[in-house]
């Protein structure tokens, strides 16, 4: 197994809410290598993308994070706000969901990276602009000169999301935390663009986390899947052990209820019966425990605890349930 880039463990996040403390994340524990893809996937709500930001300190001012996020051996949640900011572009940048809210409309995209360009780099105006259109030319943006000066507004979907992708790789961060980039885009758009990050991630040798919600994504582009379900991450594993064995319940409905041949003789759709929980009304015990076709009074008394078994790789398989 190489050397860890980045250690999470015991993550926990809570929200003060109405004099309560709600867990939004629990205890989440996962590691990432240089040069790899983790896919964190599950519902909406799940905590994925709170999990993500809050490997860059980006958390809501009503949030408290515990636990420990190591970068290179660093607590990234014991750094100062200097070392914060040069952290955040420099060293680890994230691709937001969704670059319309994302860019700032009155600025032009040239200069939106350019800017990151002059912070974390030092560069002059004129080094910065010819490197962010080489970045352009290098994500697959036609006539970069001339995009340069463009505005949010005057590109489509797919070249601001490109655009966002630039600005993120523009100081070659080791790590890049992608949430749901191709999100609304079209087959052909979301094709490239996933193409284009894995091989970056090859080419650069940079660790990338993928948030997503589609499971196709993930057999294109994952090395390792991580499924989170609400706050909890129930299962991580290589992407190769997981397709051909998920363990944990709610794992292997949500494999069920992906489209394909098993569906084709089905009047309905497969699906997960029920909700995921409020933050507010987290059941004890396991939390997909009202959910679970497997559920039994122990997932209702108590928290179940993590199984590991690694594969003839080295890989490591991970379940948090009672029936593993």
């Amino acid at each position: 197994m190489p050397d860890a880039l980045l250690d999470v463990e015991h993550l926990s996040v809570r929200f003060l809410a109405d004099g309560r403390l709600l867990p939004a994340v629990n205890d989440v524990s996962f590691t990432l290598t240089s040069g790899s893809v983790t896919c964190l996937v599950g519902e909406s709500g799940c905590g994925k993308t709170l999990t993500a930001r809050a490997v860059l300190k980006l958390l809501p001012e009503n949030a408290t994070a515990s636990g420990k996020i190591l970068f290179r051996g660093e607590d990234v949640l014991a750094l100062g706000e200097k070392d914060l900011l040069r952290f955040r572009g420099g060293r680890a940048a994230m691709i937001f969901q969704e670059p319309m809210t994302s860019l700032n409309p009155v600025l032009k995209v040239g200069e939106q990276v350019a800017e990151q360009l002059r912070r974390h780099l030092g560069l002059s105006a004129a080094t910065a602009r010819r490197r962010v259109e080489e970045l352009f030319a290098e994500v697959g943006i036609p006539s970069p000169g001339l995009r340069y000066d463009d505005y949010p507004h005057q590109l489509s979907g797919g070249m601001r999301q490109r655009v966002m992708i630039a600005m993120a790789l523009s100081c070659r961060p080791e790590l890049l935390l992608a949430d749901e980039p191709t999100t609304a885009l079209d087959a052909t758009i979301q094709g490239q663009i996933l193409r284009l990050i894995v091989s970056l991630s090859r080419e650069r040798d940079m660790a990338v986390l993928f948030i997503t919600h589609d499971l196709g994504v993930v057999a294109q582009i994952a090395d390792f899947v991580g499924v989170m379900y609400a706050g909890c991450l129930v299962e991580h594993a290589p992407a190769e052990d997981f397709f051909s064995g998920p363990r944990h319940p709610y794992s292997q409905g949500l494999l069920h209820s992906a489209p394909g041949r098993h569906c084709l003789r089905l009047k309905r759709m497969p699906t997960i019966e029920g909700t995921v929980p409020a933050l507010k009304d987290m059941p004890p015990g396991c939390p997909f425990h009202p959910r679970c076709p497997k559920s039994s009074p122990q997932c209702r008394e108590a928290a179940p605890p993590c199984a590991a078994t690694v594969n003839g790789m080295g890989g490591e398989h991970k379940t948090v349930c009672w029936h593993v």
